[in-house]
């Protein structure tokens, strides 16, 4: 492989690793921001149904605005990446529990969406944050 088309090559990954990251970053956030300004009484009745602390509402305003604004930054992705994949397992967990699997009217899993955020989320731990991000990390 040449130099030039090597280049190409990590500029396209990068590029690729933007569009990821503002994609699962940006859509997570009108998520979390809807949540702030319309209520979180169904997360705090899912949580004490469930049996858990009321406060872990919390993680709302964490992983669905806090962090995803991280990962579209590219400002700590790794971890950012996990936080949003942590509320998602969560939100499959309180919002689904045993129907997460089962198919919808529309042919899909009911928890599809959370389950893409879940997965993609975690491969962009693995990926990394690329060049295009505010902080770069050597691994």
């Amino acid at each position: 492989m040449t130099d030039m088309s090597t280049q190409m090559s990590h500029i396209n990954h990068d590029i690729g690793k933007l569009l990821l990251r503002i994609t699962v970053g940006g859509l997570m956030l009108f998520h979390g921001i809807h949540k702030l300004t319309h209520g979180h009484d169904f997360i705090i009745s899912s949580l004490k149904n469930k049996g858990l602390p009321e406060f872990l509402w919390l993680g709302v305003p964490i992983g669905e605005v806090l962090f995803p604004v991280f990962l579209i930054l590219g400002l700590f992705t790794r971890t950012a990446s996990l936080v949003i994949a942590f509320t998602m397992a969560m939100s499959i967990y309180l919002a689904f529990s045993g129907t997460a699997f089962q198919i919808n009217e529309f042919g899909a899993w009911n928890a599809e969406l959370n389950i893409f955020y879940l997965f993609v989320s975690v491969a962009i731990f693995f990926l990394g944050a690329g060049k295009y991000s505010v902080y770069q990390t050597k691994y």
